[in-house]
């Protein structure tokens, strides 16, 4: 027992079921391959530009960490 999907009109639900549920798949997974590809990239350069900035950071520009004392004040 199939049911009517709400979701499409007649001409769209007609071209799924006749082998456009496939084209479907394959754009999800594209368009998946596309964002992944997009996020690595920018992990990416974040990373490169972090490296490349402690390489080439200059000591006497880094400021002196203080580390918080662990007294609490009454």
């Amino acid at each position: 027992m199939m049911f009517q999907s709400p979701l499409a009109c007649a001409t769209c639900q007609a071209n799924m079921a006749a082998g456009g549920g496939d084209a479907a798949g394959y754009s999800i997974f594209f368009l998946l391959i596309v964002i992944l590809a997009v996020l690595g990239g920018v992990i990416f350069f974040m990373a490169r530009m972090m490296r490349r900035e402690q390489a080439s950071l200059d000591p006497a520009l880094q400021d002196d960490y203080v580390r918080p004392s662990s007294t609490t004040h009454s």
